[in-house]
Order: structure tokens, then C-alpha cells, then sequence
């Protein structure tokens, strides 16, 4: 398999669990070799780390959805969601991970995260 049929692949993975295509532009000011590091987080993350055997789909979400709201990482977060709601997980299952969440991370953390939760629930009515 090539760089590219790996990154192709990983984008694949991406747009099927996200239900819409990844695009990652740079950014303003961001020098061209933002590209690169893009390219490989994307085939890390979505070309070698999501389609691992060992954790069924609905786990793996949960766990990244943990995952990204004990960190604090918004924008993470925000994706997070959109792969578990497009990949069944239910708004239900969404907030009792938040209450377990504010017992082993905070209640300010998970309270904060949550935000981002009432977020994209909204985007999706």
C-alpha cells in the first residue's frame, strides 16, 4: 500500500464515522508544511488507530468521546460526538457518560465539555 492509498484510506474511514467528508484546510498564516502533519494525524488517527480490532465501534466512541471531554479539547470533542451519534450511540448513553465523567474528572470539567454536548445535539435537531 502507498502514502496515498494509506491517507485515501484513512480519509474513507473518516468520512464513513463522521457522515460527512474530513476537510482540514490550514490555516490562516499556517505554513505549507501544516499539510504533512494533517496528512499524518489523519492517517494515525483514522487509518491505523479506529480501525483496530479489540474494541467494538460503540466502545471505541465512548472512549474518545471520555477521551477529548477530560482533556478539555473542544474541537476534538465536537468531532467526537459526531462519530458517536452518526455511529448509533444514543444522546441518552452521551449524558450518563457525562455524569460518570464529572465523578472521575470533575464536575467543573465535565460541566464545561458539556457545552460543546448541548452543541452539537442542537446542530443535529
Amino acid at each position: 500500500m502507498t502514502d496515498e492509498d494509506a491517507y485515501q484510506g484513512a480519509l474513507d474511514n473518516a468520512e464513513r464515522l463522521l457522515g460527512q467528508p474530513l476537510v482540514l484546510p490550514l490555516g490562516e498564516g499556517e505554513p505549507s508544511v501544516g499539510h504533512d502533519f494533517r496528512r499524518l494525524a489523519t492517517v494515525q488517527t483514522f487509518g491505523a488507530a479506529w480501525p483496530r480490532e479489540g474494541l467494538d465501534l460503540r466502545s471505541r466512541c465512548l472512549v474518545s468521546v471520555a477521551i477529548a471531554a477530560a482533556l478539555g479539547t473542544h474541537e476534538p470533542l465536537r468531532g467526537q460526538l459526531r462519530i458517536a451519534l452518526t455511529s448509533g450511540v444514543t444522546r441518552e448513553e452521551i449524558v450518563e457518560l457525562f455524569v460518570h465523567l464529572a465523578a472521575y474528572a470533575g464536575a467543573a470539567r465535565a460541566f464545561d465539555s458539556y457545552q460543546v454536548v448541548a452543541a452539537v445535539f442542537a446542530e443535529r435537531q
